[in-house]
């Protein structure tokens, strides 16, 4: 599975096929964890929310909204029961995956959270941060018992080892630092004196800091030492430290494109190595006929964690995972910088192990972000180009029908005819392609320096170049003979030069073909004649240079886009500036009118891309889809789809729709954004009773806890009113001593003629489960009463009961003061007391009683069929075996 900006991609490294997308909303995907029974796959977001898909059907069943800031750490517990996350935000929550709710929030790291790692036996977690520290977590009293701080950096990576019994972190430098745990038997004395437990340090004790690695507090539940350290070969950062699911196998890699393969002895093996070690020592004390040598001997720390080899991929690595196949081979992917995904084979008996590359995914794709892009004349074709190929690919399909490798390309377009393209590179050359064979037909060296633009000539006989040489060089299309074949190809002649004082940005030709536009690096576009290439007008105000810009259909406007961030808007008759629009949040980095309109769009450093109305200076619309940078964009000649290439690696294409856009409605919306956005950013509410402590609630205040609030308030009046019409028709019927007929609620009628306390229920059980504590939060005090009226109702019927239990109990805790402040509740709370806790007990026993017959069934069918259930059976029937003739053979001894 590879996060693909918003989306999750599910790959089979065999075939190279993708076999699942799960699609993801607007967020980039920042995270991703497996569940144990692989059914399931966990996946964070740029934005702090935590989506589970399922696998088989690839729909996203649970979400949870927690963080602030992206997620970069999950981990599962060994069930899949428990989900835990970190974050940017520097907390650390723990979900529970069943009932799809938060536990709790746990405080303690003062910078982003780096991993998580559940602890099996225990029920413990540990923390790594970019605050150098690495917490422990007793989860029973959610609180932190222990800290180490034998780090002088970030710790970037953690892995556990032998069983749990050994922790390893990676940090900022090339050592991968190796801990015991040790764990305190509860039956042991607290006051008898611990000759490991270290003193507290803190993070800037200097010299003696890697000494003193732990902060203890109270008694702790296990013991963490330093045994040492296991030296890699990167000299940078650790950027992904991990095991494979057994334990056997520890990998780490860096800023680089090596991941170094290191396997970690199991304890029967460490046992037979130490064995061989102490053979070895005796016969060297006999030779030096010593005495008792056996008394040192003992395993370095690099014999038990052995290095296996180093394996160097194509490019840089951007995260890894393994999986050890039970009969030893290997398998290892790796997701490289430059977009690839490569899987290894390594095969661990042999003498000297080498990973051999079994697949390579590199579909369609540039291995670099792309440059330039360009639409061909019929709207069908689309050419990107990169820093090592040109690819065209087809719109209407979005497959990629050719690819060419060439120089850093910075601009291109499209030979009249569409069949050859020409390319500008950063060293200063044109290359010329055919896109029939796919093949390089001409090389020119036009420009001392990078070739920044290119334009065609509205009459389609030449095209224009500016480069960093600060020359402007006008070329014509010629057809030479081609020395290995009869027929005439496609050239390109150097007719003219126009010399200028700065390097040129950007080129654009004005639609009948009398001016020229030139950006300039001194801030300004100079415009000149293009058959005397006398100068005409200066255009001058923008604070930095002018990037890009783009001339109307009829010649009357020019856009140009800058640095500085705004776009302008000039006469091109007299070069009067009509309008400056702060236009993005970051640099302008390209701009084009729509064919045949003053519209024009516009691609920014800030991710977005935006269309304007030149003749109103108007913003219309806002096109939110890319994650990064958006370095360009090319129009289709009709104007019906835009092109867009970002820093995020995709391409994106977008289609004009038929819909009327009413801009009123799109501000509407805009604002409605806004207001959500804010919503999310404000101050959590204090929850009554809570401190600001290690812990707080799991969930977060979103625009759908809100409306959820909404809605069970909504029910309440309906409840409320309908009682007093109820009330008032009983009273009519007494009066007029018959039945008459009781109009029924519209909304109650489409629920089925339900009851309103029934309605209220049905809308509390729609609540997302992941939401219910902060929408109860949000709920004013005058609807608690009555929610706690029905509540007593809905228990007493036994419908529920755990979601009602859950509900009030957190209701009871946040409005403690009020609800015992209350007369008229008491009598509400004491039934409350009665019927809650008959209901759970009832609950309990049945959940009792099923256990226990469960666990019957269970002991019946092993004792009948010699069958174990959940576990590895044919292990335990041979050692029960082994007993049964151990103890034969000692009963035969004795006969």
């Amino acid at each position: 599975a590879v996060p693909a900006c918003e989306h999750v991609f599910v790959w089979d490294t065999r075939k190279g096929e993708k076999v699942l997308i799960l699609k993801g909303l607007k967020q980039e995907v920042s995270c991703l964890c497996p569940s144990p029974d692989g059914l399931h796959l966990a996946v964070g977001y740029e934005d702090g929310s935590i989506r589970v898909f399922s696998l088989l059907s690839g729909e996203a069943n649970i979400t949870f909204n927690g963080h602030k800031a992206a997620v970069t750490a999950l981990q599962y517990d060994h069930l899949g029961g428990r989900l835990v996350s970190g974050s940017k935000d520097t907390d650390v929550i723990v979900w529970d995956v069943i009932n799809e709710s938060g536990l709790y929030r746990l405080r303690g790291h003062k910078d982003a959270v780096t991993q998580v790692l559940f602890l099996k036996e225990k029920n413990l977690l540990v923390t790594s941060g970019k605050d150098t520290l690495v917490k422990w977590w007793d989860l029973d009293t959610q609180h932190c018992f222990k800290t180490l701080v034998g780090h002088r950096t970030e710790v970037w990576g953690m892995a556990l080892i032998s069983e749990e019994k050994r922790l390893i972190t990676g940090s900022a430098d090339s050592e991968l630092r190796v801990w015991d745990i040790t764990y305190i038997q509860e039956g042991k004395d607290p006051d008898e004196p611990e000759s490991k437990k270290s003193k507290g340090s803190s993070p800037g004790a200097g010299e003696n800091a890697e000494e003193d690695e732990t902060l203890e507090l109270d008694e702790c539940p296990e013991e963490c030492s330093k045994v040492g350290s296991i030296m890699r070969e990167g000299r940078d950062r650790v950027v992904t430290l991990a095991t494979d699911r057994t334990g056997k196998i520890l990998a780490c890699h860096g800023t680089d494109a090596v991941l170094e393969v290191f396997s970690v002895l199991s304890e029967e093996e460490g046992q037979k190595k130490l064995e061989k070690k102490m053979k070895k020592a005796k016969k060297k004390a006999k030779q030096n006929s010593e005495e008792e040598p056996e008394r040192n001997v003992e395993l370095s720390l690099q014999e038990e964690i052995q290095r296996v080899t180093n394996i160097r991929a194509s490019s840089k690595i951007k995260s890894f995972d393994l999986i050890l196949s039970p009969k030893g081979e290997l398998k290892i992917v790796l997701l490289l910088q430059n977009n690839i995904i490569e899987s290894y084979n390594l095969n661990l008996s042999a003498q000297v192990p080498q990973a051999v590359r079994a697949s390579k995914i590199t579909i369609g794709g540039h291995r670099s972000d792309v440059r330039t892009l360009a639409f061909s004349s019929d709207n069908i074709a689309i050419l990107s180009a990169a820093a090592e190929s040109v690819k065209i690919w087809n719109r209407s399909t979005l497959q990629c029908i050719r690819t060419m490798d060439c120089e850093y390309a910075l601009c291109s377009l499209f030979v009249p005819g569409d069949r050859q393209v020409i390319i500008g590179t950063k060293t200063g050359k044109l290359q010329l392609y055919d896109l029939a064979s796919g093949s390089l037909m001409e090389t020119l060296n036009a420009h001392d320096g990078a070739v920044w633009s290119i334009a065609l000539s509205p009459d389609q006989h030449g095209f224009v170049t500016g480069g960093a040489d600060k020359c402007v060089k006008f070329w014509e299309f010629e057809l030479v003979k081609d020395e290995s074949s009869v027929q005439k190809r496609l050239s390109m002649k150097h007719v003219r030069i126009l010399q200028l004082d700065e390097d040129v940005l950007c080129v654009r030709y004005s639609p009948n073909q009398k001016l020229l536009a030139v950006s300039l690096l001194d801030c300004t576009v100079k415009i000149f004649y293009v058959d005397t290439l006398k100068f005409f007008l200066s255009l001058y105000g923008h604070k930095l240079p002018v990037l890009c810009m783009d001339i109307s259909y009829d010649g009357t406007l020019i856009v140009t886009g800058s640095a500085d961030r705004n776009v302008k808007i000039w006469g091109l008759d007299f070069g009067d500036c009509h309008r400056s629009l702060f236009a993005h949040d970051d640099s302008v980095m390209y701009l084009q009118f729509v064919a045949k309109s003053h519209l024009f769009f516009t691609a920014g450093k800030d991710s977005k891309i935006k269309q304007w109305d030149a003749d109103k200076f108007e913003h219309i619309q806002t096109l939110e889809g890319h994650h990064q940078e958006v370095w360009c964009l090319a129009l289709s000649p009709n104007g019906d789809y835009v092109v867009s290439a970002s820093h995020d690696k995709s391409l994106r294409l977008w289609e004009r729709t038929r819909e009327p856009l009413v801009l009123e409605e799109e501000r509407e919306m805009q604002r409605e954004a806004e207001y959500e956005e804010s919503v999310a950013k404000e101050e959590q509410p204090v929850v009554a009773g809570e401190t600001q402590g290690e812990t707080g609630l799991a969930g977060k205040k979103t625009i759908e806890t809100i409306k959820a609030a909404e809605r069970i308030m909504e029910a309440i009046e309906l409840y409320r009113e309908e009682t007093a019409k109820l009330k008032e028709h009983k009273a009519i019927c007494k009066a007029a001593g018959k039945e008459v007929p009781f109009p029924v609620n519209p909304i109650l009628r489409a629920y089925g003629n339900i009851t309103p306390s029934a309605y209220v229920l049905e809308v509390f059980k729609k609540v997302k489960s992941s939401e219910l504590e902060e929408s109860l939060l949000v709920l004013p005090f005058s609807y608690v009463p009555d929610l706690l009226r029905l509540f007593n109702d809905y228990i007493h019927l036994g419908s529920e009961v755990e979601l009602l239990c859950r509900a009030l109990l957190f209701l009871l805790k946040i409005h403690f003061g009020q609800i015992t402040s209350n007369h008229m509740l008491v009598t509400v709370i004491e039934n409350l007391k009665k019927t809650t806790i008959s209901r759970v007990s009832e609950a309990r026993d049945v959940l009792g009683f099923n256990m226990a017959g469960l666990q019957y069934l269970k002991r019946e069918i092993e004792a009948k069929d010699e069958v174990t259930f959940f576990a590895d059976a044919t292990d335990r029937f041979e050692e029960k075996k082994r007993k049964r003739k151990k103890k034969e053979k000692m009963i035969l001894a004795v006969l």
